[in-house]
């Protein structure tokens, strides 16, 4: 067996009593790549340093895919994020559908999404990718759960993500298919892989309930794993998910189910 994958983890997830410092170093040991969140928490300098490769990290600090303001802040945090990914060598700049505040609730709800924010998401996300062009990154749009974790966040089931990257269709902006919010909103989870599979970016994972490493709970990611070789995936898969216990052990585990 071998590892079929490029596998990664986020660093904020792990060792959350240990500096970042050592998470980067000591996933850069275990021959993981590195995840991240939002690039003004963290020492740029030391990160820049560090010898890690960065797989993904948010890729706007503030704005909205679904209004004219939001959008507008979105573009411009996003150029600025930009700049920052490519200093560090991001693979993959992350997207939500409104940008996310205090324990993962939108800083902006939405009870409706409506036609016209659909057609304006879509516009707003042309624009992501005229942006992608021109700095020669790539930007990911990622689904989330709402019953949980996200309520109120718009165009966050995968359906909705995959809707609007299939549909923009370019090669900047692709989708940050994370089974762990997919699960809770959605499960059917291989036909999702194969229905996504042109548009992938990166597959993020976490067992449910619970946001822990694979292993811990009702998904089978070994099984998916197999099923995601089979259908031609050799892309990036990340853990974003808590240890149940020793962050070390939660990254073999997710090793084992990875590799095929």
């Amino acid at each position: 067996m071998s590892e079929t994958f490029t596998l990664a983890a986020c660093a904020e997830m792990l060792w959350r009593d240990r500096p970042m410092e050592f998470r980067v170093k000591r996933l850069t040991e275990l021959g993981f790549q590195v995840g991240l969140w939002n690039w003004p928490d963290h020492d740029l300098a030391m990160l820049e340093k560090s010898g890690a490769t960065f797989s993904i990290m948010n890729g706007y600090l503030r704005g909205r895919l679904a209004d004219d303001e939001g959008a507008a802040e979105l573009l411009k945090t996003a150029k600025e994020t930009a700049a920052v990914g490519k200093r560090l060598g991001v693979a993959r700049l992350n997207l939500h559908g409104t940008s996310l505040g205090e324990g993962g609730l939108p800083v902006t709800p939405y009870e409706t999404v409506t036609g016209a924010m659909w057609l304006k998401a879509r516009d707003t996300l042309n624009r992501i990718a005229d942006l992608a062009e021109a700095e020669a990154v790539t930007f990911t749009l990622e689904n989330l759960n709402l019953p949980l974790d996200h309520p109120g966040v718009p165009f966050a089931r995968a359906e909705d993500t995959l809707a609007l990257v299939s549909s923009v269709d370019r090669p900047g902006l692709r989708l940050n298919l994370d089974l762990y919010h997919a699960q809770i909103g959605e499960g059917n989870l291989i036909e999702l892989c194969r229905a996504s599979l042109p548009w992938i970016g990166e597959i993020q994972v976490a067992d449910v309930p619970g946001r822990l490493e694979p292993g811990t709970g009702e998904i089978n990611y070994r099984g998916i794993a197999r099923a995601l070789k089979d259908m031609g995936y050799r892309g990036p898969v990340g853990m974003e998910a808590f240890a149940s216990g020793d962050s070390e052990a939660a990254l073999e585990a997710f090793r084992n189910a990875f590799t095929i």
